[in-house]
């Protein structure tokens, strides 16, 4: 079983790029990967490679690792009151890291994580220092978490779904947060989701992910305004729409996501594609350049990749001939 193949990624400073996909799609174990945190049972490729910076990740001694997770590429997990530690203070889950990666002495680093509770908008911070886990709410433990990701001030943040487990208010305060954050600090950020709507406001570029691998990347606004390849349509024809009369049936998309122990032959989404022809039952389309051989569009626009043998080929990306 592959449950990721054949993903290419790249990431510029300042950039932000988001992850999409229905659950089970490989969106988490592609980025535990990159974190080397997959589970004791995955094996990576030995031909696959994390390069950043000009460094193989995936090659780091495990002294070398210690010192470069934290203060290079960090992570917010997907459930802050699993990922943080429930017999140690917040204190100290801000503390240690600080010491291990900075060099602080204890008050320093006392000193700088109330700094970072106060960046993450914690009211009273040194209070909070003191406090578990468990007499947080789920937005402050997501708070709580983001900091500890940020206390070494990293290159990379990779945030796996870090609004899945809060409410709605919640969700855009967290999103908001990051994104500021982000900014102030022009840190590269990859952020995980399942839903459109997260990543259409915060991110610059967008891959959608089926079955283990991107069907589409590409710029978020013109991915989302004219997606080329159907399983992105459909996602977006299933996001509830206020504009629609009441009791609308929402748009679904038919059939389940191929087992990964049996991956059908051809494309994996013509099982369930309403676009489907002879040759996707056959042949399993790599990404490719929607702008190969086009004299329409300009260089510096960005690459718009699908993995389809029939696209929907977005006006923008059409030659004059096409268009006509």
């Amino acid at each position: 079983m592959t449950p990721v193949d054949g993903v290419d990624i790249s990431l510029r400073r300042g950039e932000t790029i988001g992850i999409v996909g229905e659950s089970g799609s490989g969106k988490s174990m592609l980025v535990r990967s990159i974190m080397g945190i997959a589970p004791t049972t995955a094996r990576v490729d030995p031909a696959s490679t994390v390069r950043f910076d000009g460094r193989d990740v995936l090659a780091l001694s495990q002294r070398e690792a210690q010192k470069f997770w934290g203060r290079e590429i960090a992570m917010v997990f997907q459930d802050p009151l699993t990922s943080l530690n429930p017999i140690r203070t917040i204190g100290r889950q801000i503390i240690d890291p600080l010491r291990h990666h900075l060099g602080l002495s204890r008050r320093e680093a006392a000193d700088r994580a109330v700094e970072l509770l106060e960046r993450v908008r914690i009211p009273s911070p040194r209070n909070r220092l003191s406090e578990y886990p468990h007499q947080l709410s789920g937005g402050m433990r997501q708070r709580v978490g983001i900091a500890i990701a940020l206390s070494c001030s990293p290159k990379l943040l990779i945030a796996d779904e870090p609004t899945t487990a809060l409410d709605v208010t919640v969700q855009h305060e967290i999103l908001d947060l990051l994104h500021g954050l982000q900014a102030d600090g022009d840190m590269a950020m990859i952020l995980v989701s399942h839903d459109l709507a997260v990543v259409s406001q915060h991110t610059d570029r967008i891959g959608v992910m089926y079955a283990g691998r991107f069907l589409e990347v590409g710029d978020t606004r013109a991915l989302l305004d004219e997606p080329a390849h159907p399983y992105t349509g459909a996602l977006l024809d299933s996001i509830p729409r206020p504009d629609l009369p009441p009791h609308t049936r929402l748009t679904v998309i038919e059939g389940r996501p191929p087992n990964l122990r049996e991956m059908p032959p051809g494309c994996r989404f013509a099982p369930r594609c309403p676009r489907v022809a002879d040759d996707c039952l056959v042949v399993d389309p790599p990404l490719e350049d929607l702008a190969a051989g086009s004299t329409a569009l300009p260089t510096e626009t960005v690459v718009h990749r699908v993995g389809c043998l029939h696209p929907t080929v977005p006006a923008h990306h059409r030659t004059s001939s096409e268009a006509s």
